[in-house]
């Protein structure tokens, strides 16, 4: 609706338009009543059909115009004229913050007072009960004298939509997906700013303009934000699953204090965040007048070092546990007394990446041994970011994690100051002298990593030295595959334990072993061998014998017996069942534990074909634990399955962000891809997995599928041939392989396969849904059809994938095919 020039509204004379945006369109105009100039935002009639949604923005804005804020658009009315609505607010010369922020860099003190007077404006609002919603840079105006203006609460009200009772929590499109259909260049820029509650559709609060204020101010900072993406899909996923990058890799000067109040405002779950912006304005403000006396000191004092040791003083009297650029580690004892070794345990066991236990645990084990004792006895460390020695570039997240692990865990160790990730960042790809290292951090000791790689072997060295003299305290090297780099963590925790001299009671010991155990089950269960398995089987099992209230050990027994019966290791009538078992059991002891809920719902999909009972299962895992990798992976098997695909690309890219180093999440795209018919995509997957281990024979084994589908038999066959070596013989490796030995036209040798597997499945379970694979390969559609018959008796587990399986496409018009996708719910 576009309005000339001279036109009048009621009292206001138009003068020339200031813009549009997705709410509407903006008028410069004269109030001709008191001869004012104005803004004038006349909305779009698509938010102003419905009349509730009207009156629910008017009653909004109207709170919001009773605000008296020097930091808040002042509004001046809220009108219709002509069936057309509008608010009148007052005009603001100046620019928005988005023009500041792409015009040039921005120095911390300025961001700082920006900062200080957004969250003045928004605590005004939360203290009114009133929650803007879509907090960006075009919605903030700063004046020419520097004043803040927070524009357009309110108007986000009108743009949401009422949720169902059926909509989904974890609907990434819930609360957006019309307005993006809208108008997507507008809504884009949005949906960068929205917190995860807002992108699954949930129920907001204030917490909810915390986290678009934290992304604001991360953009600030580092000139970019902090979830971005090619799709408004890939925006969502990175908002609901990855970690920002540090901001200290885009403005090295950055204050770790900075860096910790952006990092506590973009908590993922909002328990976790800032709980008002009360007390993210008194940490601001804190921090402002910090920078400021030191600003002034630099100005005064006429000798560098006096102004280090004046600037460190400073520092060290902050709040707690923030003293400058390091965090201090309070001795005072907690209020639930747990023993070292359990704590450091309990820690690391919820560190996200749990591949880097091993490597980072044992640089803590013997780093707490010589910190503490001897001459060389340090209170004070810097870990510096690891150097990636691979030449491969994507090895770089492997150091960056290597980094961070450490520096977590060394945290917890009582009476040591370690500086944070954030000021050590910028010696990145520096040359590196430890006494001046030092001296410029204000620690005793510095420690330097390597990180090479050699075919399927890394290595990883270490070394800590005394930053007063340079000696080498203690230097140490770890070399190991890295699908095993989860390997030997229960000896590493115990090292902790039994280095630093650490008296455990029985009852300790005990706890102790049974996460040794836990975690040694769980790295033979990533093997996904039969061995593996049977061998993870043992582990848990005897954890639970030592606790057997151990939740997350009859978890782990569900998962085993889950891929036992996905492997054709077990019949799916004998693994399925006792998963289930394990996993209810876990619930009895602890029905919010995330684990036990996703073991249950892939026996529920895998087994008993109830889809919309296991997917309220994973619904469920996901709420108690949203990055929990393994649930959003297992889920989009689930919804592959069902034909969902982009829902099912969309669960597996969360998987693999929140778990980067899992081999079998990464190969995991796949197996979805495949699925999806998309074989190049597939073929590209599965490759990427095997530059980091080529003897994962899962990776192999989707390759081998996707290549078959395209034609390239021979490199089909290749991988097969690898995947059946690294499986130990695994007959399922066999029937697929014979599967591309058909369609290749090597039909003897198809066919010998055949009777193998035929003869195997006579003595002992064998899946008759990859018999009929072979049959669908050599033309035999009777008999394919006959032996999906037979896996439907079975139960086989693959008959989930019927529907999806391209290989047997040729079979989808047979009135046979059809009845049997109908008796399985597909």
């Amino acid at each position: 609706m576009a309005i000339d020039p001279g036109t009048n509204i009621g009292p206001y004379k138009v003068l020339n338009s200031l813009g549009a945006g997705g709410m509407g369109e903006v008028y410069l105009a004269r109030d001709t009543r008191l001869g004012r100039k104005i803004a004038l935002k006349f909305l779009s009639a698509a938010f102003t059909r419905d009349e509730q949604r009207v009156r629910r923005f008017q009653q909004e804005a109207r709170a919001a115009s009773a605000l008296n804020h020097p930091n808040l658009i002042t509004i001046f009315e809220i009108g219709e004229v002509e069936s057309i609505h509008f608010i009148s607010t007052e005009f603001i010369e100046g620019e928005t913050l988005r023009q500041r922020i792409l015009s040039h860099r921005m120095s911390i003190t300025d961001i700082c007072d920006i900062a200080i007077q957004i969250g003045s404006a928004l605590s005004a609002a939360h203290s009114a009960g009133i929650t803007h919603r879509d907090i960006k840079p075009e919605n903030i105006m700063v004046r020419p004298d520097g004043v803040i203006k927070v524009l357009d609460f309110g108007l986000a009200k009108l743009a949401e939509k009422p949720e169902s009772p059926e909509a989904s929590a974890f609907d990434p499109t819930g609360l957006t997906k019309k307005v993006v259909e809208t108008d997507p260049g507008v809504v884009m820029g949005t949906v960068s700013y929205m917190s995860p509650e807002q992108a699954r559709g949930t129920p907001v609060d204030a917490r909810t303009d915390i986290f678009s204020f934290g992304v604001v101010m991360y953009e600030m900072i580092a000139g970019r934000v902090p979830f971005d993406g090619a799709s408004f899909g890939d925006v969502i996923s990175s908002i609901l699953g990855k970690r920002p990058m540090p901001l200290a890799r885009f403005a090295p000067d950055v204050p770790a204090e900075l860096e910790r109040i952006v990092s506590k405002a973009l908590a993922k779950n909002r328990d976790e965040r800032y709980q008002s912006t009360k007390d993210m304005l008194i940490d601001l403000k804190r921090l402002k007048h910090r920078l400021d006396v030191e600003d002034e000191i630099k100005d005064s004092s006429p000798h560098e070092g006096a102004r280090d040791a004046i600037g460190t003083r400073l520092r060290s009297n902050d709040s707690a546990p923030v003293i400058g650029d390091t965090i201090e580690i309070s001795s005072e004892p907690r209020v639930r007394t747990t023993s070292s070794a359990e704590y450091l345990v309990s820690e690391i066991k919820r560190h996200k990446k749990a591949t880097f236990f091993v490597l980072s645990a044992a640089v803590i084990a013997v780093v707490a041994t010589t910190l503490f004792s001897g001459r060389h006895r340090i209170d004070s460390v810097a870990i510096l970011p690891f150097v990636n020695q691979t030449g491969d570039p994507k090895m770089e997240p492997v150091t960056e994690e290597m980094t961070e692990g450490i520096i977590d865990h060394l945290y917890q160790l009582p009476g040591l100051r370690v500086i944070s990730y954030g000021s050590v960042i910028g010696f990145k790809d520096r040359q590196l002298d430890a006494g001046a290292i030092g001296r410029e951090l204000g620690v005793s000791a510095v420690m330097i990593g390597r990180i090479s790689r050699r075919d399927e072997v890394i290595t990883v060295n270490a070394e800590l030295i005394d930053a007063r003299d340079r000696t080498r305290i203690w230097g140490d090297q770890e070399t190991l595959k890295f699908s095993d780099l989860m390997m030997a963590h229960h000896r590493i925790a115990r090292g902790v334990s039994d280095k630093l001299g650490l008296k455990l009671s029985d009852e300790e010991r005990k706890h102790l072993d049974a996460e040794e155990l836990y975690e040694t089950g769980r790295n033979f269960w990533n093997q996904r061998t039969t061995e593996g398995l049977t061998k993870g089987i043992e582990n848990f099992e005897k954890a639970v014998a030592l606790r057997p209230d151990y939740a997350l050990a009859h978890a782990g027994l569900a998962d085993c017996y889950n891929m036992l019966g996905t492997y054709g290791a077990k019949s799916p009538t004998e693994a399925f069942p006792k998963a289930k078992s394990e996993a209810r059991r876990a619930l009895e002891i602890n029905d919010s534990l995330a684990e036990a809920h996703v073991s249950l719902a892939y026996a529920l999909f895998r087994n008993d074909w109830d889809w919309g009972e296991s997917e309220r299962e994973f619904r469920r895992a996901l709420q108690l634990n949203s990055k929990s990798a393994q649930a959003h992976q297992w889920y989009a098997n689930l919804l592959v399955a069902l034909g969902r695909n982009d829902e099912a690309v969309a669960q597996t890219k969360l998987a693999a962000e929140l778990d980067s180093t899992s081999l079998i999440i990464r190969s995991h795209f796949g197996f979805v891809y495949f699925f999806t018919h998309q074989y190049d995509e597939s073929i590209a997957a599965c490759q990427k997995a095997l530059e980091l281990d080529p003897g994962f024979f899962a990776a192999r084994r989707y390759l081998g599928q996707a290549f078959g589908q395209t034609g390239k038999y021979d490199q089909s066959l290749s991988e097969f041939q690898k995947a059946v070596a690294a499986s130990g013989g695994s007959p399922l490796m066999r029937a697929e392989m014979a599967n591309t030995l058909a369609l290749a036209g090597k039909k003897d040798e198809a066919e010998k396969v055949l009777a193998d597997l035929k003869n195997l499945s006579s003595g002992r379970y064998f899946s008759a849904y990859h018999i009929a694979l072979i049959y669908a390969g050599l033309g035999d559609k009777g008999e394919a059809l006959n032996w999906l018959e037979k896996a439907f008796e079975q139960r086989g587990d693959y008959l989930v994938f019927l529907k999806v399986d391209p290989r047997f496409d040729a079979l989808h018009s047979d009135a046979r095919f059809a009845s049997l996708l109908s008796r399985i719910g597909l």
